[in-house]
C-alpha cells in the first residue's frame, strides 16, 4: 500500500462533503453513542480530554454533558485505517444517552421488535 492517510502516521482525517467524520464512544465492551465530528470538534476534543462533537441538528459544537453534566472523559483516540472513522475510548461521567440510558444502544432487536436490554 502506498496511500499516506492508510500505512502512514499522520493524523489527516478523510471528511465527508459535509465536513464530518462519524465518531464512535466506547467504555469497556460496550457503545456508547455515534456521533459526528468535524475538524474543530476533534481539534477541541484532542485539546480538552473531553469529548466534543459537531451538533447536525443544533448547527454547532457540542460537548457532550454540556447541560447535563455528563461529559465524556476521553481516554483515548483512534482511527480507521483510511481515517473517515474516529473511534472514543471514554470513561463517562453519568448516562451517556439523552434518554438516561447507560448507552444510546439500550435496544436489541429480537422476532422484529424492540426489546429494552
Amino acid at each position: 500500500m502506498t496511500d499516506e492517510r492508510e500505512t502512514g502516521l499522520v493524523l489527516d482525517p478523510k471528511y465527508d462533503a459535509n465536513g464530518l467524520v462519524t465518531a464512535v464512544a466506547t467504555h469497556g465492551d460496550s457503545v456508547l453513542m455515534v456521533a459526528h465530528m468535524n475538524a474543530d470538534a476533534l481539534a477541541a476534543t484532542l485539546e480538552s480530554g473531553e469529548a466534543t462533537f459537531w451538533s447536525r441538528s443544533r448547527g454547532r459544537l457540542w460537548k457532550k454533558g454540556e447541560t447535563s453534566g455528563h461529559i465524556l472523559k476521553v481516554r483515548d483516540v483512534r482511527v480507521d485505517c483510511d481515517q473517515d472513522a474516529i473511534w472514543l475510548i471514554v470513561d463517562p461521567q453519568g448516562p451517556a444517552c439523552h434518554t438516561g440510558a447507560p448507552s444510546c444502544f439500550y435496544r436489541a432487536v429480537e422476532g422484529g421488535k424492540l426489546v429494552r436490554i
